[in-house]
């Protein structure tokens, strides 16, 4: 009898929700006051984009059932290059996030520690010394990484719906005018509004990538991934509803812990206390399993020798330590070149980056089942093309607005960063040839 699969429903679901609620709600708030009660439209936009492209990652679980989620996808349906260039984007959004995390994190931990919140030069301290000993945890093993994993999760949801629940009896009407006070128009300020808050829904493809270990992946996935999107969907709204109703605008707009306030608000200064240490342990495991990733996401594209063979190799840990020392370098880097500004100005700015180049892959994967039936007419389903193409636009239509939405200068350095990436691609094709037409050495 063939051993039965662990992971149901209800466990992909919890998967699904886990790695999506991390950093992003603590301290969206904050970047998105300067718009209004109007991001609540852009959160509304976000959520169906996120449900469009969580049926679009379901479907394609069940046509190409590898690991390596929006990678393995659109290596499948458009080739070698358009994989190599995912996989280069997608990893430039984990240790883009990375930096974006670590920023959070400083910023929750400056509510408890004013000294960090009213020093840049502190802030940034922080945000590389978290980045730098979760590098050492795991380089040390996935054993590890996944213990501090496993206990940061199991705290991470409860400040959030405490919040989403009695917060939402103690807000100021007077606090939702004007609804947009962005100065833009209504359609340019929603479309700025989800550019921002996709980062809090990126890992809605978590269900995707274990599904040798699912139950009727075919169903479950699916299900899992829009269950999850959706409740993560409700939890973001009914926060942000409830930190905008709470705390002013202005206020809002300058603190670095917007969530610890309108705890503080409610509750007094044990209610502010109590969100910030839920924040700080979030963003500490969010930080881990992106920076567990940083390592992982090139490893598996070394493999295929779509990436430079060093990422490939592993220490007798068993671990990326040159792909872990590499990615989290870069993240220091981006932390560095921008702790000039405020916290809050830092964080929008990287994860408006790491967001950009996470779009990318989705635009791909939106159309890489028609690719892939066009590739392989015998895997085309009699009645799946019609699903396909219409889940497809709207996935790609939805992305391309959110791309509209970043901003001209975001664009810019997120183009750069990717066409950066087609050289590497060059060096290591160049390297395969002269491998393969080099003579064959007699061994003694």
């Amino acid at each position: 009898m063939a051993a039965r699969k662990g992971l149901g429903l209800w466990m992909c679901t919890a998967l699904v929700v886990g790695n999506m609620i991390g950093s992003g709600i603590f301290l969206l708030p904050a970047s998105l006051a300067s718009f209004g009660p109007i991001s609540i439209a852009g959160w509304l936009a976000t959520s169906f984009g996120a449900v469009v492209l969580a049926l679009v990652f379901g479907r394609l679980a069940r046509l190409v059932p590898k690991t390596g989620g929006p990678y393995a996808y659109t290596r499948e349906g458009f080739g070698d290059f358009a994989g190599f260039l995912i996989a280069w984007g997608y990893w430039i959004a984990l240790w883009a996030g990375n930096a974006a995390v670590a920023v959070a994190f400083a910023g929750y931990l400056g509510y408890l520690v004013p000294a960090i919140g009213q020093s840049n030069l502190a802030g940034l301290m922080v945000a590389l010394a978290a980045i730098w000993f979760l590098t050492w945890v795991n380089i040390r093993g996935v054993a590890a990484a996944g213990a501090v994993q496993v206990v940061t999760t199991v705290l991470k949801i409860l400040p959030l719906l405490l919040i989403a629940t009695v917060g939402l009896a103690y807000v100021e009407p007077s606090n939702f005018t004007p609804v947009n006070a962005s100065g833009q128009s209504n359609a340019a300020a929603i479309a700025a509004c989800a550019a921002l808050t996709l980062w809090a829904f990126l890992g809605l493809e978590s269900a995707t990538v274990p599904a040798g270990d699912v139950e009727q992946p075919e169903k479950t996935i699916p299900r899992a991934t829009v269950i999850g999107t959706v409740f993560a969907a409700l939890v973001y709204i009914l926060v942000t509803v409830a930190a905008i109703g709470i705390v002013p605008s202005a206020e809002l707009e300058r603190s670095t812990a917007p969530l610890a306030e309108a705890a503080s608000a409610i509750w007094g200064g044990w209610g502010g206390i109590l969100v910030a240490l839920g924040a700080c342990v979030s963003t500490f495991g969010t930080l881990n399993g992106f920076t567990m990733l940083t390592g992982q996401v090139p490893l598996g594209a070394a493999r295929d020798r779509l990436f430079p063979a060093r990422f490939g190799r592993l220490s007798p840990q068993g671990t990326p330590v040159f792909g872990l020392i590499v990615s989290n370098t870069l993240a220091s880097g981006l932390i560095a070149m921008n702790f000039t500004k405020g916290l809050v100005e830092q964080f929008t700015f990287i994860i408006l980056l790491a967001t950009l180049t996470t779009l990318v892959p989705y635009i791909f994967c939106a159309l890489a089942e028609l690719m892939i039936y066009i590739r392989s007419p015998q895997r085309r389903p009699r009645a799946g093309l019609p699903g396909a193409t219409v889940l497809g636009a709207l996935g790609f239509i939805y992305a391309a607005w959110a791309i509209y939405g970043a901003g001209q200068d975001i664009v810019y350095y997120g183009f750069l960063l990717l066409v950066l990436g087609v050289p590497v691609y060059v060096w290591i094709k160049w390297q395969d040839g002269q491998a393969s037409a080099e003579p064959a050495v007699a061994r003694e």
